[in-house]
């Protein structure tokens, strides 16, 4: 899927799927969570994986 249909599908400003996609951001608000999970059709679990140091 490209960035642009993510970013149609969820509602979401695009510099902010950038930073999620590229890692960019330290944070990211229950609301873009949401956003992304509904415009994917998946859980939370489906977008993190927990890797220790």
């Amino acid at each position: 899927m490209k960035l642009s249909e993510l970013q149609r599908l969820s509602g979401l400003n695009i510099n902010t799927i950038r930073a999620v996609y590229y890692n960019e951001s330290n944070t990211i608000s229950y609301k873009t969570i949401e956003r992304l999970c509904y415009a994917l059709d998946c859980s939370v679990g489906d977008l993190f994986e927990y890797i220790p140091n």
